[in-house]
């Protein structure tokens, strides 16, 4: 694919968030900030699973402390920028996962996986104990949203649903860009080796503890990212986001759009969207059915949605060589 068809693509993908709102309602614009929420933070887990090959159960420790440090920051700070509670959000995931680091960092496979288990369980219910602090089982509400402004030139109502949707996607885009431009570096080479022989990365020169901790670093940050936005979208924060379903949710997405590649979560958490959508229309167990493709998947197209798409392209283009 050329440059040039990739800014049009680009280009073509502007156009459509900005005319979204316009054409399909302030409903369906609403489930389009979720997917966004959603696909940032699957993304953020496929840095370690899909990049690294580190099966996490608790990355929901990162999207809740993002969303819990943004909602207690806007109610305990008076006048807090907006940009600003977004940014505790992120160095609030980014310190927790300095924390964990010299724990985590040395494990691998199951040890890896429980051991995230284990510390989401502890955060949600120590969400739940401390009651005076993160409001048990109520969660915090009703913050307030500052507007996002630039002293002097602008000052935009994010309690406006339409301008908050233009906010989230445009911070949404950034992080999802900029993550995929992480992975191009070649520091995600260096990711790719240590998901496919750690030894030989060490052998030859880089220090597979240090790489790894890196790459959780910005899995951990982007996911707090993901939280914050989920909290301002939601007004709402609760232990919830700290929950085993909630740490299962990204990684269900990347095993639906594709582990093996970075836009597959982007696909899987659209496909989500679109299933939940249609499912609630008809039955309050959205979860049995999100639940019943996933072992199609599994067991049918384990490499997911992209994985069946270039699967029928190679078969496609195999068909035009043979005539």
């Amino acid at each position: 694919m050329n440059k040039g068809f990739k800014w049009i693509l680009w280009g073509i993908l502007i156009v459509v968030l900005i005319v979204y709102p316009r054409l399909f309602g302030i409903y369906y614009t609403n489930i389009l900030v979720e997917f966004g929420i959603f696909a940032l933070y699957a993304i953020s887990v496929n840095l370690l699973l899909g990049y690294t090959g580190l099966l996490t159960f608790g990355h929901a420790i990162f999207f809740g402390v993002g969303g819990y440090s943004t909602a207690l920051a806007l109610t305990h700070i008076q006048g807090l920028p907006l940009l600003a509670s977004l940014l505790i959000g992120f160095l609030s995931a980014v310190l927790f996962a300095l924390i964990l680091c010299p724990m985590v960092v040395r494990l691998s496979g199951t040890a890896f996986a429980m051991l995230h288990l284990a510390f989401g369980l502890l955060m949600y219910v120590v969400t739940l104990k401390l009651r005076g602090i993160t409001g048990g089982e109520d969660g915090i509400g009703g913050f307030p949203i500052p507007p996002f402004s630039i002293p002097g030139i602008v000052s935009i109502d994010m309690t406006d649903p339409l301008m908050f949707y233009y906010f989230a996607m445009i911070v949404l885009v950034i992080c999802i860009s900029f993550l995929w431009f992480f992975t191009k570096t070649p520091f995600g080479q260096i990711m790719v080796g240590i998901r496919d022989n750690a030894d030989r990365i060490d052998y030859v020169g880089f220090k597979v503890s240090h790489s790894k901790a890196l790459i959780y670093i910005f899995a951990g940050g982007f996911a707090g990212v993901a939280g914050s936005i989920f909290a301002l979208f939601q007004n709402l924060v609760s232990a919830d986001e700290f929950s085993v379903l909630n740490s299962f949710a990204p990684i269900m997405i990347i095993m639906v759009g594709g582990i093996a590649s970075f836009f597959g979560p982007i696909f899987g958490a659209g496909i989500f969207a679109l299933i939940a959508e249609l499912t609630s229309r008809y039955t309050e167990r959205v979860e049995l059915v999100m639940g019943l493709i996933l072992i199609l998947v599994i067991m049918y197209a384990p490499m997911g949605f992209l994985g069946l798409v270039n699967m029928a392209r190679a078969r496609f283009f195999n068909k035009e060589g043979a005539s």
